[in-house]
């Protein structure tokens, strides 16, 4: 009853202060920021600090009610299982399927990349299970990070935001170069002839400002309103419907089965080296979930919003992904622009220009739901301090952040300016991966551990049980790369994840059940998602890694130097809103004692 009350009540109290301000207190209201003196005096307490964040956690009700009253505005409440159904198709069909599948079908997959989609759409589901358990439990707009902030702790929600917005101007990048390429197969022109050529070094010499200005353009439509975006989705999102109906039904009119031979042509290595890059395809679905801050009926709606767009997603990509191999020769796909430059080659010229138009108004959904979602991210990110809590403030009559979609669209403009697609998607796929290992990991704790509930004995059973579970995981997608031809390795690493899951179930009672809706199978399901999204990580590239390391690394350095002193200070009270939020508590109570 209590945390329902905090889900629907606006934040209490009259805000009387300016949406439009810049003062050093609305980036920096810590104490640990107020002087040169009292930073060197934080920097000195960084070990201990960091102890204490390291363990702090947040709960249920502090995110539902407190943390959301920092953003001094709510959002509104305007959203159907309808509208989430559309943002669904509108966030996920477009990039992946225009962008990744002819660059995977052609590099790594051949017309295996069916099987690619599989693979990932597996993964992907079982993702979509602990997303939509984690949502309508905690309906806040910061989705994965205030739900391992909850069950993991500060840092490890530290470690998701980083990667959370790194994904978010990543992927938005991604997309906005995207379109600039489909639309010059549109204008029939060549390619990269509506780049800026520059003497830059190689991936970083073709300037895209049609991407800055595509991207500027989906950002203020989703300041404007969360349900005017809707609309404007659904009318995007039905006329790209028709004309992935029409690819499908016209590939396979065109079809040619000798396209599938040879159907593995890089063996079964290039499947899950290509299912680990397309898995971003659905990588867009976690964007709903930061919508149930603003849905009507969070129990209902995020169910049928998000498991039934993803259900009918997985099975459009499988079958676009099989019409492009049979249209065409794998080797013979374009890169940039595979479905337009294949009808074209089978004679059906005047089909490239539709499916251009088709590629261009499904990416720009994408980019449309990203920037509404991404920025929710951001605003709850920024509620917790570990960004300028600047960035978490709702406009009053919009119901939108504002400049948490600013921020965003900024970032991804420099990339998009001046960085190619190669350099990009390894990079956001295995950010992503990440995210939703710690996911799953996240709901097995959430189902098993109960602070105040679970005995010792029962949480060193469910930490061991875990670590196995992810060890066993990493061992087989190392064995994997390492020997892709090998069968020893699996012996011991996947009866080791059996084990380790079978042990949860067996010896680790569960502390707590889902009110509405839960994740089957529990803690198979999730224990399966940690497998095999850290299976796909292991598929991709050293490159990958190497720049997931050092991305990690800026990110432990700026945590270290700000984030660890802004969420210390806000946890013990050392900042004015805290401050604040404690006066109009007591205020509060004093009322009701008068009234008492």
């Amino acid at each position: 009853m209590d945390q329902a009350k905090s889900t629907d009540s606006p934040p209490t109290g009259e805000n009387n202060k300016s949406y439009w301000r810049f003062s050093k207190q609305d980036f920096f209201p810590e104490k640990s920021f107020q002087s040169w003196a009292t930073y060197r005096s934080a920097l000195r307490e960084t070990p201990l600090r960091f102890r204490d964040r390291l363990v702090g956690r947040s709960n249920d009700a502090a995110e539902l009610g407190e943390v959301r009253k920092r953003s001094e505005n709510e959002m509104k409440r305007c959203l159907t299982w309808w509208d989430l159904t559309w943002f669904g198709f509108g966030s996920v069909i477009g990039a992946g399927i225009f962008v990744l599948t002819g660059q995977e079908a052609h590099d790594h997959a051949g017309p295996a990349i069916i099987l690619s989609y599989v693979a990932s759409g597996i993964s992907a589901m079982l993702s979509v299970f602990c997303y939509t358990e984690f949502a309508v439990e905690i309906p806040v707009a910061g989705g994965s990070f205030a739900y391992l902030r909850v069950e993991l702790g500060d840092f490890a929600a530290f470690i998701a935001a980083a990667n959370l917005i790194l994904e978010s101007i990543i992927g938005a990048a991604e997309v906005a170069r995207s379109w600039t390429s489909y639309l010059t197969t549109l204008l029939n022109r060549p390619s990269n002839s509506l780049r800026i050529h520059t003497n830059l070094a190689k991936d970083y010499n073709y300037l895209d400002p049609i991407a800055v200005v595509v991207l500027i353009i989906t950002s203020t439509i989703a300041i404007i309103s969360a349900k005017k975006t809707s609309y404007v989705n659904w009318i995007a999102s039905l006329v790209h419907s028709v004309i992935i109906v029409f690819i499908i039904v016209a590939a396979f009119a065109h079809a040619d089965t000798s396209n599938l031979s040879p159907f593995l042509p890089y063996g079964v290595k290039g499947v899950f080296q290509a299912a680990a890059i397309v898995y971003f395809a659905y990588g867009g679905f976690d964007n709903i979930a930061t919508m149930a801050e603003e849905t009507r009926n969070p129990s209902k709606d995020i169910p049928l919003g998000l498991l039934g767009s993803m259900s009918i997603i997985t099975v459009i990509y499988c079958l676009m992904a099989l019409s492009l191999s049979m249209i065409q020769k794998y080797y013979n796909i374009d890169r940039e622009a595979a479905y337009s430059i294949a009808f074209k080659d089978v004679g059906m010229k005047w089909a490239q220009y539709l499916v251009a138009l088709g590629a261009l108004k499904g990416m720009t959904s994408v980019l449309l739901v990203g920037a509404l979602g991404q920025a929710r991210y951001t605003t709850h990110i920024a509620r917790s301090h570990i960004i300028p809590p600047f960035f978490a403030l709702v406009h009053p009559k919009t119901g939108t952040p504002i400049y948490a979609t600013m921020l965003l669209t900024f970032a991804s403009a420099c990339i998009a300016l001046f960085s190619s697609l190669d350099v990009l998607a390894s990079l956001l796929s295995i950010s992503t991966l990440f995210i939703f290992m710690m996911m799953a990991t996240a709901l097995i704790v959430r189902r098993y551990y109960q602070r105040g509930v679970s005995t010792k004995p029962h949480t060193l059973k469910l930490v061991a049980c875990l670590l196995i579970i992810i060890a066993s995981s990493m061992g087989t997608s190392a064995y994997w790369g390492l020997n892709p031809q090998g069968w020893a390795g699996y012996v011991v690493t996947v009866p080791l994840w059996f084990a380790g899951t079978l042990g949860i179930q067996l010896f680790v009672p569960q502390c707590r059940t889902p009110k509405v809706w839960g994740v089957p199978l529990v803690p198979w399901f999730p224990s399966l998602s940690i497998a095999t999204n850290l299976f796909l990580m292991g598929s991709l590239g050293s490159d990958a890694f190497i720049r997931f390391g050092l991305c990690t690394g800026v990110m432990l350095v700026y945590y270290l130097f700000f984030g660890v002193h802004a969420t210390y200070d806000v946890a013990h009270g050392n900042c004015e809103e805290t401050v604040g939020m404690q006066i109009e508590k007591v205020s509060d109570m004093e009322k009701s004692t008068m009234k008492g």
